[in-house]
């Protein structure tokens, strides 16, 4: 447990300085004037009362029990203060100071030494080169922290490893008049991890919507577990930097090629049930909501407005997003036709006019609380000057204290004359914001919780008829002769090893071999140049298909013979594949890659020369369940090809999705498989096969 950390009993300062722009003692200053309620003790070698504490030359002559120290002082003594603190007793150590593994290979040495003394002593440490911890429970008032922003006491918990960006994010609830429960920026995070403050803040009951800010995951294994278990009870909305990250190493497979552009933390999220975002406004406001309002039950809308525009921009945003807008039960509407001016509009959204009062909106909110195909519900307010707009504000509040289906507020208004409306409505609870959309972007956040939450994702599928033993007879050849990638003749065996189908096939040497393999596999084949040296076979004339006939098949090896017999290629490894020519069809692409500590990325997508200018793919981390098979296949811009379209026939999605899962468990029988591309797969009504193969290990 954390508890040492987020609420210590009592806390020292090592470094502790005079000097009023210095860090050790602006944390003395946050926590005297946070209101901190245990002791502070100023550790100070040169004797000099700081900020009216009393100085102390160790934290060895501090005579009462110390459970959190901030150390602030040069990194080459911080080994040394930690024996310190471990002589002491003292549980937790955030260390503010940098100049660890941040400064390179002297300061990672560093770092070692510092985890060895905090094993040594069993202290925990946060950091170093860290922030610290803000907890606004008015039990503690623990500002163990450096910066300057002073939130008020709320139920949102901000986790970060970026100290720059944690702040932005209290800086702009500060801004918002909404209150934050605690907050962490942990810096190297070489001990405290951001998965266990997760953990602590899961279990913490005024913690109603944990964000968190990522930049990279030293244990995604360990990410994955804790925040797949926290974001099961409670809203965890994430935030991942560096998505456009240049200098990635250098991949040969399309696969690995589109992987650069996709973020495995952002799968990470959507597998575990984060809601994921892009823009650190949207990902406070949507905030606001969850840490007032309960959780939608689907995704279906009910509005409310009093004036038309913004209801519409709200509606689109909505719509967009893939939320719906069901229309009104027949009870419903007589009810609203009952109470609401004749000339109000009872569909949804529901128009209530300009004119409407106090009891005109609480007849309508009453009407979707009560409607059972409503699951949330959306209000358009603008505050005209010829109604009781606070009346209506109380109405509303009354209804929302029920919890009963999640209320969000687009209120239009000049928030210095109608701010007592403004303010009975956010103590009430109600999140209100300046703009339709920005009020239509929560709801679908908290809707996209909601789906997340609810899906049943199932368990991967085992598959009792691979062939484990050729699989690994297969890689244990490849890396005998040190190849980094499998030839054709064992990239293909490895698929039938898996019981992945792929189009009749054989690689020879000559162009003779070439036409009797052709009339073994039957006309029309494809031949194909097969030499590590060739990578897209396409780009360079390595690819002959439709061939009717042996002459056709002989003269096409002949002439690739000719043209790829110079020093640019190396002859001796060249072959050529005779394949099944499989004309029509839809072509696909499935790959996997290698993520260091998390496994494989999956990636399925439309495929053939399409892919690398159309992009329409979509990633998953293994292992894969059908269920996120599926979802990789729906959410391609492209799925209405595949399921059929206009008369044109779809494709056996069910094949294409046993292979995505028979894939997955490859990888992971096989973790020295680096990068693999099957490109293009061939999908047809009622089969699917596998036409080109490349396996990297």
């Amino acid at each position: 447990m954390l508890d040492a950390l987020f609420f210590p009993r009592s806390v020292a300062v090592i470094g502790a300085s005079t000097k009023e722009l210095s860090i050790g003692n602006r944390i003395i200053k946050n926590l005297q004037d946070f209101g901190y309620k245990g002791p502070i003790y100023a550790i100070n070698p040169k004797g000099e009362e700081v900020r009216g504490l009393k100085p102390y030359a160790s934290i060895l002559d501090v005579p009462e029990e110390v459970e959190l120290v901030h150390i602030v002082i040069p990194s080459k003594y911080v080994p040394m203060a930690m024996d310190d603190c471990g002589t002491k007793g003292v549980k937790v150590a955030i260390i503010n100071s940098a100049g660890f593994k941040e400064v390179g290979a002297d300061g990672k040495e560093l770092e070692n030494q510092v985890i060895a003394k905090s094993k040594e002593h069993g202290i925990r440490v946060f950091g170093p080169n860290c922030q610290g911890i803000i907890n606004t429970d008015p039990e503690v008032r623990a500002y163990c922290n450096f910066t300057f922003t002073r939130p008020t006491e709320g139920y949102i918990s901000i986790v970060a490893q970026s100290g720059g960006v944690a702040e932005v994010l209290n800086q702009r609830f500060s801004e918002l008049g909404v209150g934050v429960r605690m907050y962490a920026s942990n810096g190297n995070a070489c001990d405290v991890s951001i998965p266990e403050v997760i953990r602590y803040w899961g279990a913490d009951e005024k913690t109603r919507v944990i964000l968190v800010y990522i930049e990279s995951l030293a244990d995604p294994r360990e990410f994955m577990e804790v925040a797949r278990e926290v974001a099961s009870q409670k809203p965890i909305l994430g935030m991942k930097a560096g998505r456009t990250v240049e200098g990635a190493k250098a991949v040969s497979s399309h696969t690995g090629g589109l992987a650069q552009q996709e973020i495995a933390i952002e799968l990470i999220f959507n597998k575990t049930g984060i809601v994921t975002f892009r823009d650190q406004e949207e990902l406070c406001q949507a905030a606001v909501a969850f840490s007032t309002q309960p959780v939608p039950g689907g995704n279906r809308v009910g509005l409310i407005t009093n004036t038309g525009g913004p209801a519409i921009i709200a509606t689109d945003e909505l719509v967009d997003a893939g939320l719906t807008i069901p229309p009104l039960s027949d009870g419903a509407r007589d009810v609203l036709k009952e109470k609401l001016y004749a000339a109000a509009s009872i569909s949804n959204p529901i128009d209530v006019l300009a004119t409407a009062g106090a009891e005109h909106f609480r007849a309508a909110v009453d009407v979707l609380m009560d409607e059972r195909e409503i699951d949330s519900v959306y209000i358009s307010f603008v505050t005209p000057f010829f109604v009781d707009n606070e009346s209506i504000a109380r109405e509303l509040v009354e209804v929302n204290k029920a919890g009963k289906k999640p209320i969000v507020c687009n209120l239009m208004t000049d928030k210095k004359q109608w701010a007592d409306t403004l303010g009975i409505l956010e103590e009430g609870g109600i999140p209100c914001y300046s703009f339709a959309e920005t009020a239509a972007k929560a709801l679908v956040a908290m809707t996209r919780y909601s789906e997340l939450r609810s899906r049943e994702m199932g368990e991967p599928r085992a598959f009792d008829d691979v062939d484990h033993e050729q699989a690994r007879k297969i890689l244990d050849n490849a890396r005998e002769a040190a190849r980094e990638m499998l030839t054709t003749t064992g990239a293909n065996r490895l698929l039938e090893a898996y019981r992945i189908p792929v189009a009749g096939w054989r690689v020879v040497r000559t162009a003779s071999d070439a036409a009797a393999a052709a009339e073994e596999i039957g006309f029309p084949v494809a031949v194909k140049a097969d030499s590590p040296s060739i990578v897209h076979k396409t780009d360079v004339g390595g690819v002959a298909v439709d061939l009717k006939d042996a002459d056709a098949v002989k003269t096409t090896v002949e002439e690739m013979l000719s043209r790829f017999e110079t020093d640019e290629f190396e002859a001796d490894d060249l072959r050529f594949l005779v394949q099944d020519y499989l004309p029509g069809g839809k072509e696909v692409i499935m790959g996997t890659r290698a993520e260091e500590g998390l496994g494989h990325l999956i990636m399925f997508g439309m495929g053939g020369i399409h892919v690398e200018v159309l992009k329409d793919v979509s990633f998953a981390v293994t292992p894969v369940t059908e269920y996120e098979a599926r979802d990789l296949m729906m959410s391609l811009k492209s799925y209405p090809i595949l399921e059929g379209f206009r008369g044109d026939k779809g494709v056996n999605r069910e094949a294409l999705i046993e292979i995505l899962q028979r894939l997955s468990q490859m990888v992971i029988d096989l973790p020295v498989i680096q990068e693999l591309d099957l490109n293009p797969i061939i999908a047809y009504e009622d089969r699917v096969c596998v036409v080109d193969a490349r396996i990297g290990i």
